[in-house]
């Protein structure tokens, strides 16, 4: 456990809790696959528990520290989750989305998911960001089961959000696609045959995460933004075999130019 050395109880525990005073931010954010080195582009952390100590699930993925980070970045607070759970890992969908409950408990309102992700489209390459316009629920599950929570999903990922950073990204001469996302259960990679139905089904890169939290995320009623760090070329669509530790290698290349993205957005 990690603690600053500013005052008063750890955020999160019965302490804090129990005095009526948690911790609030209006920004979340999920860090995908290799992308946790982003907390060191912040201008400070404030506090930061495990998983564990927060009730959370904890993932043995590498490339997922598990840690809940209050940082300061831009000036405005954030709470970032660094890393998440995954379906392929044992956990079921309600275990997967905790994390997402957790940032609305402290006030989050606008959630930023990112995700590692392979490439389907031809036209974008890796080391590139797509930014999420839709998705491909493709997990064969639901964190809303369990009762009739038939919450619309025509607008999952903000519109003012993608405009905003669109703007952003612009500015700064930063390439950021736009694209739909699949997300599928894992945890091997796609056969060239699935890349190519994923391809005619619309998906411009695929994963193995975002899609259940960013419908948790909206039932909850919080404005939703996406990226995918495109790490390779799926299945079929380069020579080389597939890995996660060139996931996480990309990834953590990547990060500061997400870092540098959002503090223009929260700056702005």
């Amino acid at each position: 456990m990690k603690k600053s050395a500013t005052s008063g109880p750890l955020i999160g525990s019965s302490a804090d809790q129990s005095a009526g005073r948690p911790e609030q931010a209006p920004v979340g954010l999920v860090l995908g696959s290799g992308l946790g080195g982003f907390v060191g582009r912040c201008d400070r952390v404030i506090e930061e528990i495990s998983f564990a100590e927060a009730g959370l699930p904890v993932s043995g993925v590498p490339g997922h520290a598990g840690s809940l980070v209050l940082a300061v970045l831009a000036g405005r607070p954030v709470w970032i989750l660094q890393g998440r759970v995954h379906l392929y890992e044992g956990y079921g969908a309600s275990a997967v989305t905790a994390g997402i409950r957790w940032l609305a408990g402290r006030g989050v309102r606008t959630v930023v998911l990112t995700n590692a992700a392979g490439c389907l489209n031809p036209n974008f390459a890796p080391g590139e960001w797509m930014m999420l316009a839709d998705h491909l629920n493709l997990t064969g599950t639901s964190p809303l089961l369990g009762g009739p929570h038939f919450h619309d999903m025509t607008e999952v990922y903000s519109p003012r959000l993608r405009h905003e950073f669109t703007a952003c990204a612009f500015t700064r001469g930063l390439v950021l696609r736009d694209g739909v996302y699949a997300g599928v259960t894992g945890p091997q990679y796609e056969t060239p045959a699935e890349v190519r139905m994923l391809r005619l089904l619309g998906a411009d890169a695929v994963g193995m995460s975002t899609v259940l939290e960013a419908i948790q995320a909206r039932a909850l009623g919080l404005e939703v933004a996406g990226f995918s760090c495109l790490t390779n070329m799926a299945a079929g669509m380069g020579p080389a075999e597939l890995s996660h530790a060139e996931v996480v290698q990309t990834g953590a290349a990547a990060a500061s130019q997400l870092a540098d993205l959002l503090a223009d957005w929260l700056a702005a």
